[in-house]
């Protein structure tokens, strides 16, 4: 379930609708050390130093075929703790609340979280990466190789 908190002065909670679009298969879990979101990086870069271990559900072994030979990889997950209605939310780093689609914030309408995190080693169907911020036991979407020639993009704006 998720954490669930009361709303920030300024921030907006919305009436989700009753039923979903779509569903998705989770092929596997994250392993981090983080129990709570109190204990849990707020940025893949505050904790580059630590290792976590991505289980993949071992029916997909055969879709990590040549997975060794990325440095990085982008990971797609399900952050099923986090809440899902704010549409505006605001984050201490900020002097006025912003939209959430304007944020990286895990609160989200589909709290899908996205990482580029480093390749460390691939044992079977469990691989060792660093550069992650999510709880223990994150379901996993997506795993997808990291091309820095078109995902990238070093001029870009943010506030």
């Amino acid at each position: 379930m998720p954490e669930m908190r009361p709303p920030r002065p300024g921030e907006l909670a919305i009436e989700l609708p009753d039923q979903f679009d779509a569903s998705l298969y989770f092929i596997g879990r994250i392993r981090t050390p983080w129990k709570t979101l109190a204990e849990c990086p707020k940025s893949t870069s505050l904790r580059r130093d630590v290792e976590a271990t991505v289980e993949v559900d071992p029916r997909y072994i055969l879709a990590l075929k040549d997975v060794q030979l990325l440095s990085h990889l982008i990971l797609l997950y399900w952050l099923d703790r986090s809440a899902r209605n704010l549409v505006l939310q605001a984050p201490s780093h900020v002097p006025e609340p912003r939209g959430t689609f304007a944020l990286r914030s895990p609160v989200r309408p589909n709290p899908i979280g996205l990482a580029v995190v480093e390749l460390v080693k691939v044992d079977g169907s469990k691989l060792t990466i660093r550069n992650i911020d999510c709880l223990d036991g994150t379901p996993l979407i997506d795993i997808k190789p990291y091309h820095a020639s078109s995902d990238s993009v070093p001029d870009a704006r943010r506030p």
